[in-house]
């Protein structure tokens, strides 16, 4: 496993979803892994410490975690398979460690609240990562708050429904 932080959030310019970029600083490598406008919210309103009167489903998530005794001790990307992304919330509790599969988006969500390392294991970085061009240009970087909430008050709720 290799630790990476939130480098970004980001539009891919073709469809406007949403993506997250993690980082490797060691590596020089980025893993861009495309996710939900509600998620790619939920993130960037953790990071930007962004209060609401009421828990958000990640707070609510958290806040159970932690009433029942556990804390979320990580979130690890561990695998990609058709270009889905696979990922587990770590909850260390008195007596064991629990592996809960997530999607990425909300194990990440998670992560930011928790204040917990977020890794990627070496293969999947091998596999969808990149290597970081000084001169790559996110459209929305995670300090400006203000211009996500514009792009995505700009889509309309069919653009954020999930297909089943």
């Amino acid at each position: 496993m290799v630790v990476v932080e939130i480098f970004g959030l980001a539009l891919d310019e073709k469809t406007k979803s949403p993506i997250l970029v993690l980082k490797n600083g060691d590596q020089g490598r980025v893993l861009p892994i495309w996710i939900g406008a509600l998620e790619a919210m939920a993130i960037s309103m953790a990071i930007n410490k962004t209060p609401f009167p009421r828990p958000m489903t990640h707070d609510l998530l958290l806040n159970m975690i932690h009433s029942l005794g556990g804390k979320v001790t990580g979130v690890e990307v561990t695998s990609i398979e058709s270009g889905t992304f696979f990922a587990e919330i770590i909850v260390t509790t008195e007596n064991e460690t629990l592996r809960m599969d997530s999607r990425p988006s909300d194990a990440i969500a998670l992560a930011v609240r928790a204040e917990c390392p977020i890794a990627v294991e070496e293969s999947v970085l091998e596999e969808a990562g990149t290597l970081f061009q000084e001169d790559s240009e996110s459209v929305i970087k995670t300090e400006d708050s203000d211009k996500w909430l514009e792009e995505l008050e700009k889509l309309s709720e069919e653009d954020i429904k999930y297909k089943m």
